[in-house]
């Protein structure tokens, strides 16, 4: 029966594929060059991080320029509201795709996304402040999985995401060094202007040459009604936590563990400039090289653990690489520390597809999107959380710097600053031996999580509410697991 099962969901996806092609070449042909493909979106995401990507370094030094005396505070300030808002609108701005069509979000989304890039060089404090207000529209990523979802098949979609989010490592392994190089040899401003006329392209293209993948007849009639409360609840998936006490092992796992990791983020590459010493060139480096390393270790390393001693104890060494790593970032003094801790990263990151995998193995082909959609929601509260609590540690450790001008500068004109670490304490780097701690706890809950379980969530509810407001093209189908939302960040 479960084949028989199968074969008619095949079949009925089949059947919608059909309609779509047919609505599209009989039903007002949607604006844009050629059909909707992935490609489409992958040309999307990389010219948006391409774009961001060049001003790692510029924005790293606007960052320190702007605020000198709390740097790391007014960081985690800026990028923790960015994260906090893109959780809260990211289920708003998905509802509304499924009734007023992808390509106008995609549009609304990289626009607000790049809108402060041209402003770094006219006013940093307008540049800082329209970055974290722009996170109510910074969530391009989950209009573009629903994008690639209305265009693909369920068999398809595995690939065609991770094509996606290899196109997003790819534009950040290659852009930061680029830009770092244009501004030491030719200025920040030039850099500026490269990555504002990128952007402009990327906007360019959406409205030239994407085609709308929601055709209108595949839209619901009425624009207001299928609008409700509970698609655009943020918290709706966190509510439902509770209710499997498997299922809270991992959630309370992903938290703890994904906490430190959303800080590091957003404080590493400045902590590494200003605290460590790196050059501009020295952090897109690290980058490149940590970006490289990474999808080495999620993909052969990850297949090769998987198979050999289990999806759990995946978990727990992917833990135990990361606890390690951000030990080392925080007593580490010397930059080639950083580097060898570095590549201790890169394994780490082994862990959130260990989790995902664990969940898809384990919970019900009726239930995967409810168990995924709690992670993806905990992930997304980390988010806003993280950097405004690396953040703040650093502020109450007195991590900050004092640039102070040599009283001579040398014959070619260019001035010397020396950099001072105030700093009351014996450690470098205190938020991440707080993180360190945060992911040991997470460690210590991932034992109790068995190898081979059934996750039991009560989702009638959700289900129903999917029933009640689902269209025919809904790019999430009931047995498939949710890509986790990434959000647009500088770096």
């Amino acid at each position: 029966m479960t084949q028989g099962g199968k074969k008619k969901k095949r079949a009925v996806n089949r059947s919608i594929m059909l309609a779509k092609k047919i609505i599209i070449k009989d039903g007002g042909t949607p604006q844009g060059i050629g059909s909707p493909s992935v490609y489409h979106a992958v040309i999307v995401i990389f010219l948006e991080f391409f774009a961001w990507g060049l001003l790692t370094a510029p924005t790293l030094v606007v960052l320190h320029e702007t605020f000198p005396k709390h740097t790391f505070l007014m960081n985690g300030l800026i990028q923790g509201v960015k994260g906090l808002l893109s959780f809260l609108s990211a289920p708003l701005i998905g509802a509304l795709s499924d009734v007023w069509g992808r390509k106008s979000f995609l549009l609304l989304t990289v626009f607000f996304t790049c809108a402060p890039i041209p402003l770094m060089k006219i006013s940093p404090w307008w540049y800082f402040a329209v970055i974290s207000v722009s996170g109510v529209f910074a969530v391009t990523f989950s209009v573009v999985f629903a994008y690639v979802a209305d265009i693909t098949q369920e068999h398809e979609r595995s690939m065609a995401y991770g094509l996606v989010s290899a196109t997003f490592a790819a534009s950040l392994v290659t852009s930061p060094a680029i830009g770092a190089y244009l501004s030491r040899v030719y200025g920040d401003s030039l850099v500026v202007v490269l990555a504002t006329a990128i952007a402009l392209l990327d906007i360019g293209f959406i409205l030239v040459a994407v085609p709308e993948s929601l055709p209108e007849k595949m839209r619901p009639a009425s624009w207001g009604a299928p609008i409700s409360w509970e698609q655009a609840d943020p918290f709706a998936s966190l509510k439902k936590v509770g209710q499997d006490s498997i299922v809270l092992l991992i959630c309370i796992t992903v938290f703890l563990s994904y906490l430190p990791e959303a800080g590091q983020y957003s404080s590493f590459f400045l902590y590494l400039r200003q605290i460590m010493g790196f050059s501009s060139e020295s952090v897109a480096a690290f980058i490149a090289v940590l970006g490289i390393l990474s999808i080495i270790a999620q993909t052969i390393v990850l297949s090769l653990l998987m198979r050999s001693i289990g999806n759990k104890n995946t978990i727990l060494l992917g833990l135990g690489f990361q606890i390690l790593q951000l030990a080392w970032y925080g007593f580490g003094s010397e930059p080639w520390m950083m580097w060898a801790a570095g590549a201790v990263a890169a394994m780490s990151s082994i862990t959130f597809p260990a989790v995902s995998a664990l969940v898809s193995r384990s919970a019900d082909a009726d239930q995967q999107g409810v168990v995924q959609g709690m992670i993806t929601g905990i992930r997304g509260l980390c988010n806003g959380l993280g950097p405004a609590l690396y953040g703040f540690i650093f502020y109450i450790f007195h991590v900050e710097l004092n640039e102070l001008p040599m009283p001579e500068a040398p014959a070619g004109g260019a001035v010397v600053t020396q950099y001072h670490l105030e700093q009351n304490s014996i450690i470098p780097g205190p938020p991440f031996l707080f993180g360190a701690c945060s992911v040991l706890l997470a460690l210590l809950v991932a034992l109790f999580i068995p190898e081979h379980t059934n996750l039991n969530v009560r989702s009638s509810n959700w289900k129903k509410h999917c029933g009640s407001h689902g269209h025919p093209h809904s790019p999430q189908a009931p047995g498939e697991a949710k890509e986790p939302l990434l959000q647009d960040t500088n770096v």
